[in-house]
């Protein structure tokens, strides 16, 4: 069948992608989720999950899920304000609100839902947004929806941002909100929150913060970078999610003042035309809270294991991000090495992904490791050890950044 020009185009351009070596397989898991997968057949190690706190199938998380579905059934097939809320919806934002020490808090089907639908009420033409270069993806999305005018800091330079909230305020800004992530997902550096909400308030500014990579296990407590930084309840807005280390499985929520959470619920899309959270999550995700408040809690495991994966990889001389993270970077920064070396670690039993461009910038090419607390000392130690041999194999142990920019 002869090819449209529309579809010639995308054709030329899935193969510019694979000649680029950016292509990206969607690798089938044949069971559940955890630290040990079967992928292919074959029964490998699991680096690369959002588990965090190895949750995602508990068996106090998958009881609560069993008992969820008996006594709140499957779906609501409706959005909120028709009929799409129950009680444990309401228990859910309480418990979240309370966790994070927040006034309130509105659930969304998803957190890249909740910054797609958190600017636009909240702001319009005579208003900014600051926001951190590095931001995620549903950030960026959502303040293009928005009217508001944009100005972009570059990633953890204080001064940027204040030369741009200083431009904001002189530009006849009404109102100006500063968005950063708590946790940038790529590096796994944490944002210094606390510099930032100081600054911010300074020019009588509003700071938001998804927080999704840190939400029930990073500051001392698990409430996240805003704990982490010593302002806890301070912030302004939190957006972040039920499907990291919070269970893994969906939903996601902006944490605030009532006021915010109330002009969302008028006038959020994404809130007012999506289902409503399936009530099995929301009870799950309640039970999931009762164990991160518990003196079980998986926090110090999972602080134990980075430490010792950090400290392992760097004794190999391949290069990481520094930071106390469980996200750990592996730098390749060469795109080609990157997919090559995720391909060498499955064949030893280690599964992780390799991140290239346009996910993180050209020339920045990295394995990001994920550690769980569900991971044992010998799982870790396993994967230090497949690392050390796949770069021995290559011959880029030890070797520099322009070394391996340039590795064919």
């Amino acid at each position: 069948m002869k090819m449209t020009n529309f579809i010639k185009n995308i054709f030329q351009n899935l193969e510019k992608i694979k000649e680029a070596g950016t292509w990206k397989d969607e690798r089938v898991l044949e069971g559940r989720q955890g630290t040990t997968i079967t992928v292919q057949g074959k029964k490998v190690l699991n680096f690369c999950a959002n588990n965090y706190l190895g949750l995602a199938n508990h068996p106090k998380v998958i009881d609560a899920a069993k008992k969820a579905i008996d006594e709140w059934g499957y779906g609501m097939s409706s959005v909120r304000f028709i009929c799409g809320t129950q009680d444990i919806h309401i228990e859910l934002e309480k418990r979240i609100s309370n966790f994070l020490g927040m006034q309130d808090s509105i659930l969304y089907v998803a957190c890249f839902d909740a910054n797609g639908g958190v600017f636009e009420p909240l702001l319009g033409k005579d208003d900014a947004i600051v926001t951190a270069s590095l931001n995620h993806a549903s950030i960026i999305d959502g303040i293009r929806l928005c009217k508001a005018k944009r100005y972009i800091y570059a990633h953890d330079d204080l001064n940027n941002l204040e030369d741009n909230l200083k431009k904001a305020r002189v530009d006849g800004a009404k109102n100006i909100l500063v968005a950063t992530d708590g946790v940038f997902s790529m590096d796994g550096d944490i944002a210094k929150i606390d510099e930032i909400l100081n600054l911010t308030k300074s020019y009588d500014g509003i700071l938001m913060v998804d927080d999704s990579h840190a939400t029930g296990f990073v500051g001392a407590n698990g409430r996240g970078t805003p704990e982490f930084c010593g302002v806890h309840g301070k912030v302004d807005i939190i957006s972040s999610t039920l499907g990291k280390a919070l269970g893994g499985a969906n939903g996601g929520f902006i944490s605030a003042k009532r006021e915010v959470t109330s002009i969302l619920r008028q006038k959020s899309r994404p809130y007012l035309f999506s289902n409503t959270v399936a009530p099995v999550v929301a009870a799950t995700s309640i039970s999931v809270l009762d164990i991160l408040e518990s003196k079980n809690s998986p926090l110090e495991q999972l602080t134990k294991n980075t430490e010792r994966f950090r400290a392992g990889i760097q004794k190999t001389g391949l290069i990481i991000k520094e930071g106390s993270h469980p996200i750990v970077p592996v730098m390749l920064y060469n795109a080609r090495l990157a997919n090559v070396f995720a391909e060498r670690l499955l064949d030893l039993g280690v599964y992780v992904i390799g991140f290239s461009f346009p996910v993180v910038p050209e020339h920045q090419a990295r394995i990001r490791v994920q550690i769980s607390a569900a991971h044992s000392s010998v799982e870790i130690d396993k994967a230090v050890q497949s690392f050390e041999k796949v770069a021995s194999d290559l011959g880029i142990l030890g070797k520099s950044k322009d070394f391996l920019v340039n590795w064919k």
